[in-house]
């Protein structure tokens, strides 16, 4: 008997492809039973997907047999069949162990119907295409093996790529950030010296006090917009939305906004619809994003520029315009502009400084109040546009009772104590409550505190969370049990998250400041928050 597979393969068998296509339900359910037994895979894959293909395999498989010309046929399904195995988890050799066991179910089941026995030929005839559809499904598998490696390799070349590129960026943040506190310390430390040189010169003091003004507004900015990021990377980031007129937030960013545009004698174009254009926001961190946006357009604006800003009401959509004529992005940098750390690159033009963070900010902040922002340009030094989408409201806001503004109350005089170990900036808040027209008392530490606080009993008392003795949550809740609801406990503290906020509540305090504190913060506080109690 011959065992050339080219003559086996050549033989037609016709009896036992009828058998095995007429009966491929009966193989199947002996299949499935076998495998269940044998093939610890099959347990845990669900049942139906093993079975897709296995009926259309074993039709092919019959009529290959039966008509050689088909041959390649039950290849082809054969290669559908393993491919099923191997999106469930299946190894190879899980593989080659379903089509030996499959091929023992034939057999018998051939051995059990035939009136004779299998010739064999015939036997030579189903393993040898058996074993074309197992040679097919491993071509294929090592194939589909190496389509996967090269992918993660893909995958780690740009993961390492990115890792690579984070790191660059991340130290080109540190570099510059060293630069731009370094920068604000130096004129600070030199006016000290003037101050101390140059006596008591009022048009001296004058100069110098807008000078140090300015810059610690700018070092107080970059402290603010880091930890704001910080906020928003962990979802620790309070907003406070309420009805705003989209035109009124405008407004208030274009002024604060004006020395530095008027600095660079910018001409600004400003277009409002006369209607107004209510949003549900924040309205402190939606002036901090249109801040941010027309300060970004003037630094990169060469002196001399212009600078626009439109508002319309587009649909059920409020749409903000800030658009310069001045440096441009380059087109490879249009969808990372918003990525953390990323600058344009300025050459050796340094003047704009920055840390890359100001429109990562931005773009979260206009994010987590429903909005959109995209960045547009025509390419280097054709200038740059962003456009902000909000929500707009259109239900009209209830009629509330006519208040004059907090900031333009005057606070009337109150007995305030503060508690405070930094005695630079315990004397001058001191000083400032005093301008004011305050009666101040100071202690410096945590018992201290609580001793001047009983003796004098103030109205308001200002105190210092990291106290030395006893820590401010302490010397809250002693002072609060031992004088009641007679005094406003402030919280001061450098933090601000929502836990911080919290233990202070329940510490006793009556509000929450943070430091640097801003002078009209605590007048308007003084103002408008003790009258209500």
């Amino acid at each position: 008997m011959s065992t050339d597979a080219t003559e086996i393969r050549a033989g037609r068998y016709a009896e036992i492809g009828a058998i095995i296509r007429r009966d491929s339900t009966v193989l199947i359910d002996r299949w499935a039973h076998r495998a269940a037994a044998e093939q610890p895979t099959a347990r845990r894959v669900h049942h139906a997907v093993l079975l897709d293909e296995l009926p259309t395999f074993l039709e092919e498989l019959g009529a290959s047999l039966a008509e050689p010309g088909d041959a390649t046929h039950h290849c082809r399904v054969a290669h559908r069949h393993a491919e099923q195995r191997w999106q469930t988890g299946w190894s190879l050799s899980e593989l080659i162990r379903d089509f030996r066991i499959l091929r023992l179910v034939v057999l018998e089941y051939l051995d059990d119907y035939l009136d004779r026995p299998l010739r064999l030929v015939e036997v030579q005839a189903i393993g040898l295409a058996l074993d074309e559809s197992i040679e097919t499904s491993v071509a294929r598998y090592v194939e589909y093996r190496e389509d996967q490696l090269q992918q993660l390799e893909e995958g780690a070349r740009h993961h390492a790529d990115a890792l690579r590129e984070a790191d660059r960026r991340k130290n080109e943040f540190l570099a510059t950030l060293a630069h731009e506190l370094r920068n604000p310390l130096a004129p600070l430390r030199n006016s000290l010296e003037v101050v101390r040189l140059s006596g008591d010169s009022p048009e001296t003091v004058r100069r110098l006090r807008e000078m140090m003004d300015r810059q610690v507004t700018q070092m107080t900015r970059l402290v603010e917009d880091l930890l704001d990021v910080a906020r928003i990377s962990q979802n620790k980031l309070t907003l406070r939305q309420d009805r705003v007129d989209l035109r009124d937030a405008i407004e208030k960013a274009v002024q604060m906004n004006a020395p530095l545009r008027e600095s660079r004698k910018h001409a600004l174009g400003l277009a409002v619809p006369p209607v107004p254009l209510p949003v549900f926001a924040d309205e402190s961190r939606l002036i901090q994003v249109l801040v941010n946006l027309l300060n970004n357009a003037a630094k990169y604006t060469p002196d001399g520029g212009r600078i626009a800003v439109a508002a319309a009401r587009d649909g059920a959509e409020a749409v903000v315009r800030v658009r310069d004529n001045g440096n441009g992005i380059p087109a490879d940098m249009l969808k990372h502009i918003f990525d953390l750390f990323t600058q344009v690159d300025l050459g050796a033009d340094r003047r704009q400084g920055g840390l890359g963070i100001g429109l990562t900010l931005v773009r979260r902040l206009v994010e987590l109040q429903g909005g959109t922002i995209a960045a547009a340009s025509d390419g280097v030094g054709r200038g740059s546009e962003f456009t902000i989408r909000l929500p707009l409201l259109e239900v009209p806001a209830e009629t509330e009772s006519a208040t004059a503004p907090a900031a333009a109350a005057a606070a009337a005089a109150r007995h305030v104590l503060i508690v405070e170990d930094n005695a630079d900036g315990r004397d001058s808040l001191a000083t400032l409550l005093g301008l004011m027209g305050h009666r101040v008392d100071v202690a410096e530490d945590g018992p201290s505190g609580i001793a001047v606080a009983l003796a004098v009993r103030p109205e308001v008392a200002l105190i210092d969370i990291g106290l030395p003795g006893l820590d401010g949550y302490t010397v809250a809740a002693r002072v609060r049990a031992a004088l009641g609801q007679s005094v406003f406990l402030v919280a001061l503290t450098g933090h601000s998250q929502p836990e911080d906020r919290r233990r202070a509540a329940e510490a006793g305090f009556d509000a929450h400041l943070t430091k640097p504190v801003e002078p009209d913060e605590l007048q308007a506080l003084l103002a408008d928050q003790l009258p209500k109690r």
